[in-house]
């Protein structure tokens, strides 16, 4: 049985340190396979808790903000890699649901992650690239970043 070349390829990032290594192993793959690339950056929702202790301006939307910073990279990242504006998924949620989720959605058949490296407790803890390989629906590249 012949091995079937990858069409479409998923970069999760998060704007850590090792996102542009992991965006550049994808578009390598990408290349390589003549596949579509897309890029899917997962903010997680923040829950701030009131206390009354600290005055907020009634205007503050600290997500709305989170999000608009992630979309200027996002479309940084994906205009430097010529990523087209519909394969660049900006989500609110989960990273680890997020990313299968849209992995099944977009019939993505290899999704490209970054690992820390972390070991025992940590790893044990849950890591998202551990999330996304264990509950992917295609196969997962975990590119080692950082020193750990």
């Amino acid at each position: 049985m012949a091995v079937q070349p990858y069409r479409h390829l998923l970069a999760a990032v998060d704007f850590s340190g090792g996102t542009e290594s992991v965006a550049e192993r994808a578009a390598e793959l990408a290349q390589r396979y003549m596949a579509r690339l897309s890029l899917v950056h997962v903010v997680e929702p923040t829950l701030l808790e009131y206390t009354g202790e600290l005055a907020l301006p009634e205007n503050l939307d600290v997500e709305r903000q989170m999000m608009d910073s992630a979309q200027e990279r996002l479309d940084e990242m994906g205009d430097r890699l010529h990523v087209k504006g519909q394969d660049r998924h900006l989500l609110s949620g989960s990273p680890r649901a997020e990313i299968v989720r849209l992995a099944n959605e977009a019939d993505v058949d290899l999704i490209v992650v970054g690992s820390h490296g972390r070991h025992g407790l940590a790893l044990l803890l849950g890591s998202t690239a551990n999330a996304v390989l264990h509950h992917s629906p295609c196969d997962v590249v975990a590119v080692r970043i950082g020193g750990e």
